[in-house]
């Protein structure tokens, strides 16, 4: 079995901890903030970001990176991904050669444009690093619910070692060599997952859902195919799958970010409601920045921007959606002549 370090102790962080435990290995979590750890020691249970889920007593807790990481086999970085950077910056001095670091956050980067795997490699370039991302909510995965999510690395040993790492009978892991295709994915999702909050805010129905799931997909596979990402990704767990997950769970922190703005609250106020990171927020801009980088249309995650950053009414943003001039469904399909 092996010892992991879990660095970031919210709701993710905490959820696959009590996966990794279950699975034999020794886990301690690491938070910067004192009193998020004073309480997991005491309560052995997030009580804030994941009430009713039990952490096991032999999971270790500490707020000194060092402990953390310091002859760990891994560290899985569960922080925020507006934190990554600067997380790995602090990390950088106590990672040995070759020390694998998974990254399990979901984010681009708004001024680099860089994935978070990117920023780990830039950041700390003696470490291997993976990525493990998928449909999958910590309120679900943190009670043993049945999940599937993919494991990512340039090299197959290194996929298959965080599939050893992971995955049971209740969290099931794929591994592909498409990095970029799971980055990509998992990060945009949360900006489409915001449209989707606002339609459901503004009192629309399942065929505004699926219309919003369906070309949001398009949008993140125009982007991502661009980037260099694989079709086959996009079209699976970390693409379509995290879509649909994040767009219509009762769970998801973007998508009631969203409704809650289709409701007349402003982007603050809702995150403020939400009391938790809404990663979507973050990504939209970045995802703007992309999308003229790689010279991508993307008309949902544009008004999406313009509703977060520019006062726009969600109202008419839908509307301005609804009436873009008329085209095909897929301009790669050919008619008869």
């Amino acid at each position: 079995m092996a010892k992991l370090g879990m660095i970031g102790a919210g709701s993710w962080g905490t959820a696959l901890s009590v996966v990794l435990e279950k699975n034999g290995h020794t886990v301690t979590m690491w938070s910067a903030i004192s009193a998020e750890i004073k309480m997991l020691r005491n309560y052995h249970e997030h009580v804030e970001k994941l009430p009713g889920v039990k952490l096991p007593d032999s999971i270790q807790y500490t707020t000194d990176l060092a402990q953390a990481v310091t002859g760990m086999d891994a560290l899985v970085l569960a922080v925020p991904s507006m934190y990554t950077r600067k997380t790995a910056h602090d990390l950088a001095q106590y990672v040995s050669d070759g020390q694998l670091i998974i990254s399990v956050a979901k984010g681009v980067e708004e001024d680099t444009l860089m994935t978070l795997s990117q920023i780990i490699e830039q950041e700390i370039p003696q470490a291997v690093t993976a990525v493990l991302c998928g449909p999958s909510h910590a309120e679900e995965v943190g009670r043993g619910m049945p999940s599937a999510l993919v494991a990512g690395a340039k090299r197959r040993e290194t996929a298959e070692k965080v599939q050893y790492y992971f995955m049971n009978e209740s969290f099931r892991v794929y591994t592909s060599p498409d990095v970029i295709g799971i980055e990509i994915g998992s990060s945009l999702k949360n900006v489409i997952a915001l449209a989707a909050g606002m339609a459901d805010g503004l009192g629309y129905g399942d065929n505004t859902k699926a219309a919003l799931i369906t070309r949001g997909i398009n949008e993140i596979g125009r982007l991502g195919l661009a980037m260099g990402a694989r079709y086959e990704t996009l079209s699976g767990l970390t693409g379509i799958g995290d879509l649909i997950v994040t767009c219509a769970s009762k769970h998801s922190r973007n998508r009631k970010a969203g409704m809650l703005m289709g409701q007349g609250l402003s982007m603050q106020q809702a995150m403020d409601e939400v009391k938790m990171v809404v990663e979507g927020v973050y990504s939209a801009k970045a995802a703007i920045g992309l999308a003229e980088k790689y010279k991508a249309d993307l008309p949902i995650i544009e008004q999406v921007n313009a509703a977060l950053f520019q006062n726009k009414p969600v109202k008419e943003a839908v509307y301005e959606l609804m009436t873009r001039d008329k085209k095909a469904e897929n301009d790669e399909l050919a008619w008869e002549a």
